[in-house]
């Protein structure tokens, strides 16, 4: 009786741990460096950042003149004078910082133009990490370069390799071993 009990809850229980979750790890950071795309757009978005930001230092220098301009003929101004030649550097200012927020502001220009030109380079990399898990009977799949932070990580969980040779970027002199 005893013996047929044990057995009974052995198996009752005992085949849960048959359905372990499996579990990887991939570094998307490697992953996305590897990709001639993101780093085009990655150019790209620099390029534009760059200009964005000298039109912004022009802005400034002009504010700056304004400033010092007032400041060299303050003595031969009346108040007046003085009072709207403010208002015209004041207006200049708040204009300067409603194109910060509009270019750099979240929702602004760059962070458009950042999800139109990394996003479809993302998504590539989600349906290959989606691909490999299925292939490879993967339950949860980590990013190794995002904010979760890893102590130690087994390199037998390393897919990182699956998923460039799924987008066609992997080393063929490279032979995986998992």
């Amino acid at each position: 009786m005893r013996f047929s009990l044990f057995t009974f809850f052995f198996l009752i229980f005992g085949l849960n741990f048959v359905n372990a979750q499996r579990f990887g790890y991939i570094d998307t950071d490697y992953v996305l460096n590897k990709m001639p795309e993101f780093a085009k757009a990655q150019g790209e978005i620099d390029q534009l950042s760059q200009a964005w930001e000298k039109e912004m230092q022009e802005m400034a220098k002009k504010i700056e003149s304004m400033y010092s301009g007032l400041q060299a003929e303050q003595v031969l101004l009346t108040e007046v004078m003085k009072k709207e030649r403010m208002e015209a550097i004041q207006l200049e200012e708040t204009k300067l910082k409603e194109y910060q927020k509009k270019v750099f502001g979240f929702g602004g220009l760059l962070f458009l133009k950042k999800q139109e030109l990394i996003k479809p380079v993302q998504d590539k990399v989600w349906e290959a990490v989606d691909k490999v898990a299925k292939k490879n009977n993967l339950d949860i799949v980590f990013d190794k370069s995002s904010q979760l932070v890893m102590i130690y990580t087994n390199p037998r969980y390393d897919y990182t390799d699956f998923v460039l040779d799924e987008l066609g970027l992997g080393d063929p002199n490279d032979v995986i071993k998992n």
